[in-house]
């Protein structure tokens, strides 16, 4: 699929799109039957189905599943892990924009967006439908296409040349090729206007069923509002202004709150990372995740092959850059990162972690609680898992937000601003979660550190981070792990060595490159990022 008509993505609002099924909650965790937005939208019944098929690209494995991290992989944090020529180049900073692994999620993003603008259309046009059911539909469907469109923007957008968008609000939609902003700025004041539309119709998380959880609510959209400011503040620092009043606003209104009071510190943030808490009051917004859909990202940074339980893919691991980041006594690290040595449950079974698959030493820990159920004589017993291990789904929700960045996002502002001092609270208060001492005035410096371990090895890309922030010497240093004398022993001794060379990352890509076909396609309305 493509962006334009003739090549069907933001296409007039007859086009048919086929799409993986929601169950009878409405969450696209089961492949059962048909969902779409090709409707008459003549009940509120057609607004229900046709809204919940806009969710349905967040369990692809172009998208959240899998592909969408391969950019992310490209920060100091990990290492590809598996010998994978196009991941590889995109790490190397070296792609030629035709890779899978770039195409697939600029589509989907772009088939997302789309499917969000038929909605829109087709909400405003529907009768029978109820003013409550009216006005949480158009607000999913505008933060949806927000988010869709952040991905693209921030990915895809640079200062002197934004992305392509159109709206469904537009005379000219489905009828022309969507026109390239000017600038990403423009991309990001059009994200903000659909966000502050969500969050003015959609409802607090907290009054949702748990039929209803997982759909967009009030508190996501401030909380993307929030992101969005934070990138574009760095080709305009006045919008860090903006960012604590709606932070608070989460807090207070949103009801949201770090987990805490779980024993230990340790087991504070543990916690964060179990189907138990997939809508603690932390959660933001995740990829809604089941055994029979969602997102594979558990499995595919799982042990390649799973020690022979289970498919794993073995991909995406983690650094010493990154482990050695940790103060000694923070217990963030041990919940992030496995090393030869340390304890897990893995289907019923305590296993001291080694393996033969990383080529840093490392695994990503945090994902692996679904993997703790059952036994290893029989995988099957493990009611947490898709069994189906080339589609490796888990019960666990796939965070993509979390409280806690909001509370850094804050932090940081303010210390844009000269308020060190106030920032002291919100930063502290993540610290505190954990049992760290606090920091009377914290400098970017703090912020920078403290934003890198809290979520490690999540999807709040770091790479991005050290984009905006100028690290490019962090971005190109060569990047080391642990290898280790015998990869089947826990207890093996290691010897410190490089797993990834230094790369040439200059601020002429601070944006991905579009694939050539697709401006080839637009025969001239599409230029190529600046620096490629």
């Amino acid at each position: 699929m493509k962006l334009y008509k003739k090549y069907s993505i933001l296409t007039a609002l007859t086009l048919v799109l086929s799409l993986s099924a929601c169950d009878e909650s409405w969450v696209d965790t089961k492949p059962n039957g048909e969902s779409t937005t090709a409707y008459f939208w003549d009940s509120e019944d057609d607004v229900i189905k046709g809204i919940a098929a806009i969710y349905v690209p967040m369990k692809n494995e172009s998208t959240w599943g899998r592909d969408l991290f391969w950019v992310q992989n490209a920060s100091d944090d990990l290492i590809v892990g598996r010998s994978k020529a196009d991941g590889e180049n995109i790490k190397n900073f070296i792609p030629s924009g035709n890779e899978g692994y770039l195409t697939g999620g600029w589509n989907d993003l772009y088939s997302m967006m789309n499917k969000a603008n038929q909605a829109i259309a087709g909400v405003k046009a529907a009768t029978n439908v109820s003013d409550a059911v009216r006005n949480r539909s158009l607000g999913e469907a505008y933060f949806i296409r927000a988010f869709s469109h952040f991905w693209l923007a921030y990915l895809w957008g640079h200062k002197t040349q934004g992305v392509p968008y159109d709206g469904v609000e537009n005379a000219e939609f489905g009828n022309r090729i969507p026109p390239q902003l000017p600038s990403v700025t423009d991309n990001y004041a059009q994200i903000i206007s659909d966000l502050q539309k969500a969050a003015d119709l959609l409802p607090l998380f907290q009054t949702y069923a748990a039929a209803d959880q997982g759909r967009a609510h009030k508190a996501a959209a401030w909380g993307y509002m929030v992101k969005v400011y934070a990138y574009w503040a760095q080709y305009d620092n006045t919008k860090w202004a903006a960012i604590p009043e709606i932070a608070d606003k989460i807090k207070n209104e949103g009801g949201r709150a770090l987990v805490t009071g779980q024993g230990s510190s340790k087991a504070n943030y543990k916690a964060v990372f179990t189907t138990a808490n997939n809508w603690s009051s932390e959660y933001l917004w995740s990829v809604t995740s089941g055994v029979q859909g969602g997102s594979e990202f558990p499995g595919v940074s799982l042990e390649n092959k799973g020690w022979g339980v289970y498919n794993g893919w073995g991909y995406f691991q983690p650094t010493a850059e990154l482990y050695d980041e940790y103060e000694a006594t923070d217990p963030r690290r041990e919940v992030t990162i496995l090393k030869f040595g340390d304890k897990f449950t893995y289907f019923g079974v305590e296993r001291s972690y080694f393996s033969t698959n990383s080529l840093s030493g490392f695994q990503i820990n945090k994902y692996m609680e679904p993997y703790s159920y059952g036994t290893d004589q029989d995988p099957g017993t493990n009611t947490h898992i898709n069994q189906n291990g080339d589609y490796p789904t888990t019960t666990l929700n796939l965070p993509l937000m979390r409280y806690a960045e909001i509370l850094l996002f804050k932090a940081e502002a303010l210390i844009q601003q000269g308020k060190n001092s106030e920032a002291a609270a919100p930063l502290n208060e993540v610290r505190a979660r954990v049992g760290l001492a606090p920091i009377a005035a914290p400098t970017l410096a703090d912020l920078k550190h403290e934003r890198r371990v809290e979520l490690g090895c999540e999807w709040t890309d770091r790479l991005a981070d050290l984009k905006r922030w100028g690290d490019y010497d962090k971005i190109n240093a060569p990047l080391h792990g642990r290898n280790y004398a015998n990869k089947t022993d826990p207890a093996s001794t290691f010897t410190i060595t490089q797993v990834w060379p230094a790369r040439t990352f200059t601020a002429a890509k601070l944006a991905w490159p579009i694939s050539p076909n697709e401006i080839a396609r637009s025969n001239g309305a599409y230029k190529q990022t600046p620096g490629w």
